[in-house]
């Protein structure tokens, strides 16, 4: 059960409510993200850096992988955007409609996650559709390359988290988060999930993270869903910041 409402603080007021994208558009903004970065002498004063790696196949994760960066820059932090890229081949992503298009679009708006972004991010937000109970593919293809990470521990104490996208209320948007958490738990990063620390957590999403229910068209993410991945993403600068300042951001230290 959730605890009472009137133990919270009211919740941050939220962004003018537009489309996060629309589809065929380029999203505002997105040009800057993986480019505008602050350069300070100290490490402990410099920006949270938070690094967003998600697959979208129709733009319903992307919505809220924007959201969620527009959120963090608002926090002040430094934001990479990046999306995984495909694993199907061409024959198969032709079959299913407007999958070619989306992954042209999008590829030329985000570049891939790469190693150097996962060691130079001190958080991390993953996204992801459901599919079937499980991530997508292109998703745990990245995670699964993270091994040289693993064996350096490279990744141990970074802020991670997770949100997701599913068609129907109970298409495995929480065990799809859930399952996110372990190969996190595996590279050795702080889980910080959303709880309930904010009333837009009860309108949408779980304690788990961030969601949104789109069903069979594909819909746009509600407004209810973008504040709830917004909050989430303001959380992790919040921790990631305090971490840093503390002293405890193992990737900050000399």
């Amino acid at each position: 059960m959730a605890p009472p409402l009137w133990r919270w603080r009211p919740a941050a007021a939220a962004r003018p409510f537009g489309r996060a994208r629309s589809r065929g558009c380029r999203p505002p903004y997105v040009g800057e993200i993986s480019t505008k970065e602050t350069t300070v002498s100290d490490p402990l004063s410099d920006p949270a850096r938070v690094l967003i790696v998600f697959y979208s196949r129709s733009g319903s994760v992307e919505a809220l992988a924007v959201a969620a960066a527009d959120a963090a820059r608002d926090a002040g932090a430094t934001v990479r955007l990046r999306r995984a890229r495909e694993v199907a081949d061409a024959d198969a992503m032709a079959k299913v409609e407007g999958w070619t298009e989306n992954a042209a679009r999008q590829n030329a708006l985000y570049p891939a996650p790469t190693h150097e972004d996962a060691e130079w991010a001190d958080a991390i937000l993953f996204g992801t559709p459901c599919y079937f109970g499980a991530m997508a593919t292109e998703l745990k293809a990245f995670l699964d390359l993270l091994g040289p990470q693993w064996k350096r521990g490279a990744l141990s104490g970074k802020v991670g988290g997770a949100f997701t996208v599913a068609s129907w209320p109970h298409g495995g948007s929480e065990v799809v988060t859930l399952s996110l958490y372990a190969p996190m738990a595996h590279l050795g990063m702080v889980i910080l999930p959303p709880g309930y620390t904010d009333a837009a957590m009860l309108e949408a999403g779980s304690p788990y993270g961030a969601s949104a229910i789109v069903g069979a068209e594909n819909a746009d993410p509600r407004r209810e869903d973008l504040d709830a991945i917004r909050h989430q993403s303001r959380r992790t600068v919040a921790i990631a910041q305090a971490l840093i300042a503390a002293g405890e951001m193992p990737c900050r230290r000399s």
